[in-house]
């Protein structure tokens, strides 16, 4: 049996807070905010919470009937919906019974990466099925921006007449990506980034070295800090400093090598980066402190000193622009040469 869900240090007081309004709950709560802050757990523990029979201040006992279903992946008042490719990544142990609509493993299509409208209709039956010990049915649904169009509409049809005893955890990392009329069905619960002492503390428990630097890369979200620090070799990308000393040193920069080097590399990613960068170079152009890149702090310096805040101002807006289209780009190959060749001017003289 596995531990049951519970709330991050960090977030316990909020949780007590909002947990305490249990009796007056909204059916549909939106939770939001940065990517890597621990809004997918937070749901999850709401739900645990939700379904505690003996909840202690409005948290999960861990001791109840629901909570060793809960702990055991089998409580038959939750459902989680999600994209079948997050459910295959969160991997077996995590796909059981409360998922609703997948079936990882028995397609030879590709895992699909959106919430399907068959996710949404498949609920149906569990809503007119009494809740197993009398008290609240939660469906957590995440990511809330992996609904197309048509499963979105279909869970706006639900909210419209809400099922009784039923509640509603959306997580997103954009509310402003969902349909209006969905979010206007939605109460919203915004959860804040973390103070930086206590995201130090929680990467220092799970042995991150050089934690401060990782917790600058990931913009001060301690989960992608902690994922990064598992899945890269340097809080800083390298191939970011082979971009920008050549041109602080006032060479030339084949741009060739470098997008040969990045082109497996999905456009997210690396367009993510630059956007970091190009941050950090407006607040050294502004005689800030930076925020995510510290350790090439000096060279970002030198080149913000040597670009014009006009060229960097404008080519970060363009990279959003970019990071837009960057999952369905119409070339990749000439949207990561155009975009190296665009950076590299802006931080010459």
């Amino acid at each position: 049996m596995s531990e049951p869900a519970s709330f991050l240090p960090w977030q316990e007081p909020l949780a007590a807070l909002w947990l305490a309004q249990r009796e007056r709950f909204a059916h549909a709560w939106l939770i939001h905010g940065v990517p890597g802050i621990g809004k997918r757990q937070f749901a999850l523990a709401a739900a645990a919470s939700l379904l505690c029979e003996s909840p202690l201040n409005g948290l999960a006992c861990g001791r109840c009937a629901a909570c060793h279903w809960m702990a055991s992946g089998n409580h038959p008042d939750l459902r989680r919906i999600r994209p079948e490719a997050m459910a295959l990544e969160e991997g077996p142990a995590a796909a059981d019974s409360d998922d609703e609509g997948l079936a990882p493993g028995t397609s030879k299509k590709a895992p699909s990466k959106d919430i399907r409208v068959e996710q949404l209709r498949g609920l149906s039956s569990w809503f007119n099925t009494a809740t197993h010990r009398g008290g609240w049915r939660v469906a957590v649904l995440y990511p809330a921006q992996a609904m197309n169009s048509i499963s979105a509409n279909a869970l706006l049809k639900v909210l419209e007449e809400p099922p009784e005893h039923t509640i509603f955890l959306l997580v997103a990392d954009a509310p402003d990506r969902l349909l209006p009329t969905l979010l206007s069905r939605c109460r919203r619960l915004p959860l804040p980034v973390p103070d930086k002492a206590a995201s130090l503390a929680w990467l220092d428990q799970h042995q991150v070295n050089d934690a401060p630097l990782w917790l600058a890369a990931a913009g001060g979200a301690p989960l992608l800090a902690l994922q990064l620090a598992q899945t890269s070799a340097s809080p800083c990308p390298e191939w970011l400093g082979d971009l920008i000393t050549p041109l602080v040193q006032g060479c030339a920069i084949d741009v060739g090598p470098l997008a040969d080097h990045l082109e497996k590399v999905p456009a997210e990613i690396w367009i993510d980066a630059l956007q970091r960068l190009f941050m950090d170079l407006l607040l050294a152009a502004s005689d800030a402190p930076l925020r995510y890149y510290p350790g090439l702090e000096k060279t970002i310096r030198l080149a913000a000193g040597h670009a014009t805040l006009v060229n960097l101002a404008e080519t970060a807006k363009w990279l959003a622009q970019q990071r837009a289209v960057a999952r369905h780009p119409l070339n990749a190959k000439l949207l990561l040469h155009s975009t190296l060749q665009r950076v590299a001017l802006a931080c010459r003289p």
